[in-house]
């Protein structure tokens, strides 16, 4: 096993990738592109330990897909990032690369390899072929080399050179700072970054997302309380009770909550919003819905549709039903028409039957975002 640890970091917002999800959540088939990315370069060699550095939101949510990889919360910036990664790492060497470059060839990471006892820093390079003009004068652009990612490191020189306030965006610029020692590689113009997006056609390794879809259930039962506003489906309905509960105690939407986290395997809502924490004391339920459906579309998957069904003895629920589905459908970010609800009684019986609370049973389904069509 090689004396090298490798760093995959994915952990950015993905503010200039022009798609409704975040670039390592598009899918390749089946996996995120995370998954993919650190999967193929973690079969180019005999790695001692892979660590992938995951956005603070998604890091519980990358924990499900796999265990053969270490994950570490990421920082706010990329240097910040590594430097968290770098608390996991006990090689002397470290290879650091960016799940934006997603097709990165197996010779290069060999090179890498090959070179790390030559240099405080091995670098991939591609050699500039068009003209260069630096502000308004034309300079020789066999000086003006592309820096590319996965960088390979001397473990203890790359820890000295990021302990600095000043930000970095490469390895190799911080050991520079120092005085460290550089070698560059050949590149390949495969190990393209995927930027905005419109890269996408161009990298031919990645193929498009599965068409799978996904559904997962909810259930939701709240007690009436008296003297409290009722909101259900993210409507006031007028009636002078509401629902016991931490937050608003809209059952309709924590059972949509429910089954959309089903649906994406993302656990269950008091995991996202428990009740033992006093910010989500009394909160607006539709806030917590917008909160799910976000994280949904970061991580890759776009709504189908929902079915509920609202058990209730009191109070009618029929003659609310239009604007329910109308609130939904806002909330959700689809169309009306791919909102079912039913209503019914429990025939008298039980806690719903003797008018104590309502349930609500919900199912959704999901796709993948196909990046593919855009």
């Amino acid at each position: 096993m090689l004396d090298v640890t490798l760093i995959v970091l994915c952990a950015g917002n993905s503010t200039r990738f022009e798609h409704k999800t975040k670039k390592q959540w598009i899918r390749i088939g089946d996996e995120p592109l995370w998954l993919n990315v650190t999967k193929r370069l973690a079969s180019f060699s005999t790695f001692s330990k892979v660590i992938v550095a995951s956005h603070e939101n998604e890091l519980t949510y990358m924990k499900n897909f796999t265990d053969d990889f270490i994950f570490v919360k990421g920082g706010n910036t990329r240097q910040q990032s590594i430097l968290n990664c770098l608390n996991e790492v006990t090689t002397k060497y470290v290879m650091i690369s960016d799940v934006a470059r997603a097709c990165i060839p197996q010779n290069v990471i060999e090179t890498l390899l090959n070179e790390k006892e030559n240099a405080d820093c091995i670098v991939p390079v591609l050699n500039v072929t068009d003209t260069v003009v630096y502000e308004t004068n034309t300079i020789n652009r066999d000086n003006v080399k592309l820096i590319q990612t996965p960088q390979l490191s001397n473990t203890q020189t790359l820890k000295i050179a990021l302990n600095t306030t000043i930000e970095f965006t490469d390895e190799s610029s911080a050991i520079k700072n120092i005085n460290g020692s550089i070698k560059y590689i050949q590149g390949s113009i495969e190990s393209k970054k995927l930027t905005l997006g419109n890269e996408l056609n161009e990298l031919p390794c990645l193929k498009k997302p599965s068409k799978n879809f996904f559904t997962g259930t909810g259930i939701d039962i709240h007690a009436f309380e008296d003297n409290k506003e009722m909101f259900l489906g993210g409507i006031k309905l007028p009636y002078d009770f509401g629902f016991k509960a931490h937050s608003d105690g809209d059952v309709l939407i924590h059972s949509v909550i429910d089954a959309l986290l089903g649906a994406i395997g993302a656990g269950d809502i008091g995991e996202f919003f428990p009740d033992t924490d006093n910010k989500y004391k009394g909160i607006d339920s539709k806030i917590l819905l917008e909160h799910i459906i976000t994280f949904l579309c970061n991580v890759g998957y776009e709504i189908v549709n929902v079915d509920l069904t609202i058990i209730a003895q009191k109070p009618k629920i029929n003659p609310f039903k239009n604007e329910i589905k109308s609130s939904m459908a806002k909330l959700m970010h689809i169309d009306k028409q791919f909102i079912n609800i039913k209503a019914t009684t429990a025939e008298k019986m039980g806690f719903i039957g003797r008018e104590e609370g309502i349930a609500v049973q919900s199912i959704a389904t999901v796709k993948y975002y196909n990046w593919k069509n855009k």
